[in-house]
C-alpha cells in the first residue's frame, strides 16, 4: 500500500479471477464488446420525459478511476454527463465525469481544446457554435470503447483521442499546418454551473499546475442544493514546448449569481468573451481563468497533453501523474487500460447469444465498474469530511454513492464480484459519518458532501446485505451506531407513517430498512433492537387504504390524501418519481404480508398481470412497469413469489429484449451510476434480489447459453459459480427442469450458500411454461 493504491489496483485485477487467463486467450478480447456510446445521450423527447434516456459519458476511463477523459457538448440544463450524442458541436475535453445522472450533473473539470485561428475565450453555444472555441466534428469520425475515445474537429481539422488511467488522463490531438495552432484550458467549467476559483502556475516551457474550487455558489450538483464542495487539483504536461502561452480572465462582477442559470444567461456569456488576455505568465489566481500554449505545427504534427488529477492536494496530483504515465506512449498507455478493463470484465463471462447480446452485456457491466469510484490518490492520501488530509492502509476511499438508486442491483452484483470495493464504500461512508460530525450514513454522497438527494436509508440496506454476506471488513459496531441514529434521524413517525406528498415511498422505504436494520441487530445479538425494528418494518400497512384498495399517502393529521382524477395512476401523488401503483409493490422484505394486504394470491397476480400487460413494448417511461425508473426493478421478480415462476422468466427475458438495446437509445432511463445496467446483468445471468439484506436471489431466464461468475475469496469459497441454460433461445425462454451440481432442482430461487460455494445450475429451455419452480412452500426460506 506504501508504494501506491494504483500498484495494489492493478494487481487486485490481476489475481481477481483464477480463470481470467484462460478467458483472456479467447480470439475476441472482452474489452472489444464494450461500446460506451450505449445510452449517451441526454434526449427528453426520445425519452417521452424530462428525466432522458442514459445520460452516460462516451469518453475513457478506467475500472472504478477517478479521471474520466470524455467530450463536452454542452454546459447548463439537465445534461449530467457532459455530453449528448444529438448535439453537433463540442466545447472540449473533460479530465471528469458523472455517469448516468440528472440533478443537473457536477464535475466536467479542467476542460482541454485544441483549437486553430485567434484565439477566442467563450466556448460558444450549440446554436452559435462559431460564436467560441467549439467546434463542430464529423460523427461518422467518432469512436469510443473501453478506455478510449476519438472524434475530427472538423472546423479546425484536428484529430482528438483521449485515453486514461485511474488517476491520470491523456489526450493526442493530430493538427494540420499552423501557425495559430492553440491548445485551451478552460479552468472555470464544470457541468451544471463554474468553478468560483482557480489558480494557475506555469512551469518551464510544457508544464502546468493549478487548482479548481467548486461550491454549491458555483451551481454544479443539485444546482448547489447538493451542496458539493471540493477542490480539483492538476498536473499537465504538454509534449513539446509552447511557442508562447498566456491566460484569459473575465471580470465576473462581485455579488454577481454564479450557479446553472447565470452562466447560461447572455450577459454571463459576454463577460467571458471579454476576458482580459494576458500573455507570458507565471502565476495568477482569479474568478474565471483559461489558460492557452501556442504551436506552430507541420501537417499531421501530433501534441499531446496527459495531467494527473487529485481531489486532495497539487503535490499529489503532481505525484499521480508521474506514477502512471512516466513518457509519452498513447498506444502503450490504451493498451494498459484496455487490459484493465478485460481482467475486470473477466468477472462474469457469457457464452451464446448474439453479437448485440454480448456488446450490450458487457457494456452493461462496464457501466457498473465505473462508480463508486477510487477518489484517493496513489500515495493513499485523499481528503476527509474534515477537510484534513487522511491516508489510511485499510481501504480506497470511494465516493459518488447515488443510495436510493444502487442498493437494487448495483450493490448486490458487486457484493458477488467486487467485494472489497463494497467494504471500501462501507469503510468510506462509515469514516465520512465520523470525519463530519454528522455521525448518520448519507443517502447520496459525492465527495463527502451530504447531498440529501433521494429519500430513504439506503445505505443501511448496503450494510445489511454486506454484513449478511461475510463483507465484514470495517468497524461493524461504529458501523451500526451510524446506522441506527440514520433509521432514527429519518424515520415514520409514531403512527407508522410519513405524512405528505411522497408518504408512500417514504413509509414503505422506511419500513424495508427498519427491517434490514433488525436484520443488523440480530446478527449483532441486540434483541431489544432487532424487537423494535421488526415491529416498525411491518407499518407499511399504515398507508394502505383497505377501502381504496392500494396505497395512499396522509397528511399530517392523519387522513388520507384526496386521488387525484388519474387515481394511482398519477405520478408523484404519494411518491417520488413514480406513481402509487408502481411504489406500492415495494414491500421486499415481507412479500407474503403484502399479498394478503392485497387480497390475497389471486388478486394480487391478477394486479401484477394487469401492470405488465398495459406496458408499451419499448418500456419507455409509462405509468405501469416504468423500467425508466428504479422503484419497479424488483417487480417482475415477484411472480416468483406468487408462484408463477414462468412470469417472471417471460417478462425479464422480454425486458432484456425491448429495454436494452446495442444503440445511443439503449437504455430508457438514466443510467443511475451502475443501476440500470447492474439489473441487466444480473437479470440476463438469471438471478436478482428483491430483498438485499435478505440471502434470496430470484431465478429466471438467462439470456445466454452460460454465464460463469467468478467468485471472490472474501465471500466465496468457490472460485466461480456457472449457470447454463440448455436449448436456449428467443422462443425458449422458460426453463423446463433444473440441475444444481448433478442434481434435480425444483426451486424458482437460490440462496447465497449455493453461489458462494460455486458450482453449476443447469437448465433446460424450452418454449411453452412448465411447472419448475412452483411450489407451495415458496417463501419457506424466511
Amino acid at each position: 500500500m506504501k508504494k501506491g493504491i494504483s500498484i495494489l489496483y492493478l494487481a487486485l485485477l490481476l489475481v481477481a479471477c483464477t480463470h481470467t487467463k484462460e478467458k483472456m486467450t479467447d480470439s475476441v478480447r472482452l474489452s472489444s464488446y464494450v461500446n460506451p456510446f450505449i445510452g449517451a445521450t441526454t434526449n427528453t423527447e426520445a425519452a417521452g420525459s424530462y428525466h432522458g434516456l442514459g445520460k452516460t459519458f462516451p469518453g475513457a476511463t478506467a475500472p472504478f478511476g477517478m479521471v474520466q477523459v470524455s467530450p463536452n457538448t454542452i454546459t447548463g440544463g439537465d445534461n449530467g454527463s457532459g455530453y449528448s450524442d444529438e448535439h453537433t458541436s463540442i466545447e472540449g475535453f473533460a479530465f471528469t465525469q458523472m455517469s448516468g445522472i440528472g440533478w443537473y450533473g457536477d464535475l466536467g473539470n479542467f476542460l482541454v481544446m485544441p483549437t486553430i485561428g485567434p484565439l477566442k475565450t467563450c466556448a460558444g453555444t450549440l446554436e452559435n457554435p462559431d460564436g467560441g472555441y467549439r467546434s463542430r466534428y464529423d460523427k461518422q469520425s467518432e469512436h469510443a470503447s473501453a478506455g478510449y475515445y476519438s472524434v475530427q474537429l472538423t472546423d479546425y481539422g484536428i484529430r482528438a483521442e483521449a485515453t486514461a488511467l485511474p488517476h491520470s488522463g491523456m489526450l493526442r490531438f493530430t493538427f494540420p499546418e499552423s501557425n495559430e495552432a492553440h491548445i485551451q484550458v478552460d479552468l472555470a467549467r464544470r457541468v451544471g454551473g463554474t468553478s468560483v476559483r482557480q489558480f494557475i502556475e506555469v512551469v518551464g516551457d510544457n508544464k502546468i499546475r493549478g487548482w479548481m474550487k467548486c461550491t454549491p455558489e458555483g451551481g454544479g450538483w443539485g444546482n448547489g442544493d447538493g451542496k458539493a464542495a471540493y477542490t480539483v487539483y492538476f498536473c499537465a504536461e504538454f509534449s513539446r514546448p509552447f511557442k508562447t502561452h498566456g491566460i484569459w480572465s473575465a471580470n465576473i462582477p462581485d455579488g454577481y449569481g454564479r450557479k446553472r442559470e447565470n452562466i447560461e444567461s447572455e450577459s454571463y456569456r459576454d463577460w467571458i468573451r471579454q476576458s482580459d488576455i494576458i500573455p507570458s505568465v507565471t502565476t495568477y489566481e482569479g474568478k474565471h481563468l483559461g489558460f492557452y500554449a501556442d504551436f506552430d505545427t507541420r501537417k499531421d504534427e501530433q501534441i499531446l497533453l496527459k495531467s494527473g488529477i487529485s481531489f486532495t492536494s497539487l503535490k499529489n496530483a503532481e505525484e499521480n501523474l508521474y506514477a502512471e504515465m512516466k513518457g509519452w506512449d498513447f498506444d502503450e498507455t490504451h493498451e494498459t487500460c484496455a487490459q484493465l478493463w478485460d481482467k475486470e470484465l473477466a468477472k462474469v463471462t457469457v457464452t451464446g447469444g448474439t453479437e448485440d447480446e454480448k456488446t450490450v452485456f458487457y457494456t452493461a457491466l462496464y457501466h457498473t465498474l465505473i462508480d463508486p469510484r477510487i477518489c484517493s490518490d496513489v500515495n493513499g492520501e485523499y481528503l476527509g469530511a474534515d477537510n484534513q488530509i487522511h491516508k489510511t492502509s485499510k481501504f480506497n476511499k470511494r465516493t459518488i454513492f447515488s443510495g436510493w438508486d444502487v442498493f437494487r442491483s448495483q450493490m448486490p452484483l458487486q457484493t458477488l464480484i467486487n467485494p472489497v470495493m463494497v467494504n471500501d464504500l462501507i469503510n468510506s461512508l462509515v469514516e465520512i459519518a465520523e470525519q463530519s460530525g454528522n455521525e448518520y450514513l448519507e443517502r447520496w454522497e459525492i465527495l463527502n458532501a451530504f447531498s440529501g438527494c433521494m429519500l430513504g436509508n439506503p445505505a443501511i440496506s448496503i450494510l445489511c446485505d454486506a454484513y449478511a454476506k461475510g463483507i465484514r471488513g470495517y468497524d461493524i459496531e461504529k458501523a451500526y451506531r451510524y446506522a441506527l441514529n440514520t433509521s432514527r434521524m429519518f424515520k415514520n413517525n409514531d403512527q407508522g407513517y410519513s405524512p405528505g406528498n411522497t408518504g408512500i415511498s417514504l413509509t414503505l422505504e422506511y419500513a424495508y430498512t427498519d427491517w434490514c436494520m433488525a436484520r443488523l441487530a440480530e446478527a449483532l445479538g441486540k434483541t431489544e433492537d432487532r424487537d423494535y425494528f421488526d415491529k416498525r418494518s411491518r407499518s407499511y400497512a399504515t398507508v394502505f387504504d383497505a377501502e381504496f384498495g392500494w396505497f395512499r399517502p396522509r397528511d399530517e393529521e392523519g387522513n388520507f390524501m384526496p386521488l387525484p382524477e388519474a387515481g394511482r395512476l398519477e405520478e408523484w401523488y404519494g411518491c417520488m418519481e413514480c406513481n402509487a401503483y408502481q411504489q406500492g409493490w415495494f414491500v421486499p422484505h415481507d412479500v407474503q404480508g403484502l399479498i394478503q394486504l392485497l387480497g390475497g394470491r389471486e388478486k394480487a397476480l391478477a394486479e401484477l398481470q394487469d401492470m405488465f400487460e398495459k406496458t408499451p413494448e419499448d418500456y419507455l417511461w409509462n405509468a405501469y412497469y416504468n423500467h425508466a425508473n428504479e422503484p419497479v426493478h424488483h417487480v417482475p421478480f415477484l411472480f416468483n413469489h406468487l408462484n408463477t415462476p414462468w412470469l417472471t422468466q417471460k417478462w425479464t427475458r422480454d425486458i432484456c429484449r425491448n429495454a436494452y438495446h446495442n444503440s445511443v437509445k439503449g437504455l430508457v432511463g438514466n443510467e443511475d451510476v451502475g443501476q440500470m445496467s447492474a439489473w441487466y446483468v444480473l437479470a440476463a445471468a438469471g438471478i436478482h434480489p428483491v430483498c438485499p439484506g435478505d440471502l434470496r436471489y430470484e431465478i429466471t431466464s438467462p439470456v445466454f447459453e452460460k454465464v460463469e461468475i467468478c467468485l471472490a475469496p472474501m465471500i466465496a469459497s468457490g472460485k466461480s459459480f456457472i449457470i447454463e441454460a440448455i436449448g436456449n433461445s428467443p422462443e425458449n425462454v422458460y426453463i423446463q427442469s433444473a440441475t444444481l451440481d448433478g442434481k434435480p432442482y425444483d426451486k424458482c430461487y437460490l440462496m447465497q450458500d449455493d453461489i458462494a460455494r460455486g458450482g453449476r445450475l443447469v437448465f433446460t429451455m424450452g418454449s411453452h411454461p412448465s411447472g419448475w419452480g412452483v411450489s407451495e412452500d415458496v417463501n419457506s426460506h424466511n
